[in-house]
């Protein structure tokens, strides 16, 4: 049987230590594997969704690409921090007893929230395109979600009890977000249809319950280090494995017999345009023109030099 322990050096080739400072709470070799299942995980999910995007027109696959793109920058997330690196020692506020957390510096991994910084975005956009939302009230609530991500970051590189103020401006841009979703963009969706109706409310639900326990997970990681690095990777990896692979797999199995053009994505393609369909027709029946030419040309020049051949028998 492998050794795993053994055959992941990730942490011997990566130590703990970062511009002169150790982390004295970090991952361990569990960590560091349970961190390359989540990235082997979500590569695999973003190769099946690209796959199933190419069974589409091409106009059509836009929430093929989103939710790709979603996957796609996790994987490189946690492949980073299975590797043990993408992460700096901060000082803790709370410092405890049990053995598991027990230290000076804890591993805060910053990588984490620079894909949250990207993939939330796309999520949020998969939800509210499918609402038929509108693009002023979309690039609104994605500005309110970078404020989300930034101030965790921002609260969980802090070392004093002020990274608390920064994490309530953080849940007030989530409770906005849970508002747009929970109402606005629901609302919204009845209209369009059944369908968008019904793939709406699975994946909004679905995403409002998951984004919910984010705030406890930063709460009894980086902000409280009431749970280990390890604990810490478990938790946040199965939200985002429900958050992203499993919420990506119902919105497009959702939008299956969905028109884009019915959500106001009635995007045009160049080659459904009708002049440039005009156009390589008629390329291809002058090539086709002048192949027939061609072949025609030589089979001439073939039987006239037989025929010359012949008469020259004869004589």
């Amino acid at each position: 049987m492998f050794d795993l322990a053994k055959r992941n050096g990730a942490l011997r080739a990566n130590p703990n230590t970062v511009n002169g400072a150790t982390a004295d709470i970090g991952i361990t070799t569990r960590g560091s594997d349970w961190y390359f299942t989540v990235c082997a995980i979500m590569t695999l999910s973003a190769f099946v969704f690209i796959g199933l995007g190419f069974r589409k027109h091409r106009r059509d696959r836009i929430f093929h690409y989103i939710t790709a793109a979603v996957v796609f920058v996790a994987a490189i997330a946690y492949f980073t921090m299975g590797s043990n690196l993408g992460f700096t020692p901060i000082a803790v506020e709370m410092q405890r007893s049990d053995h598991k957390v027990s230290g000076l510096y804890r591993e805060i991994f910053y990588v984490r929230y620079i894909d949250w910084f990207i993939t939330t975005p796309l999520l949020l956009m998969d939800l509210l395109l499918t609402a038929g939302m509108p693009w002023p009230t979309i690039l609104w609530v994605i500005l309110v979600d970078w404020i989300m991500i930034v101030t965790g970051l921002v609260g969980a590189l802090v070392q004093s009890s002020y990274k608390w103020g920064f994490y309530v401006f953080g849940c007030a841009a989530l409770a906005y977000i849970l508002y747009q979703l929970v109402w606005e963009a629901r609302r919204h969706s009845i209209p369009i249809g059944l369908d968008v109706k019904r793939v709406f409310f699975q994946c909004g639900t679905l995403t409002a319950v998951l984004w919910l326990l984010y705030p406890i997970a930063w709460g009894v990681c980086e902000g409280g280090n009431v749970i280990s690095p390890d604990s810490e990777a478990v938790f946040y990896g199965i939200l985002d494995l429900l958050a992203k692979p499993v919420f990506g797999a119902l919105l497009i199995w959702g939008h299956r017999n969905i028109d884009p053009a019915r959500l106001g994505l009635a995007i045009k393609d160049y080659e459904d345009d009708p002049t440039v369909s005009t156009r390589r027709n008629a390329e291809k029946e002058t090539a086709a023109a002048v192949a027939s030419a061609e072949a025609g040309a030589r089979n001439g020049h073939h039987t006239n030099g037989t025929g010359e051949s012949t008469a020259a028998t004869t004589v």
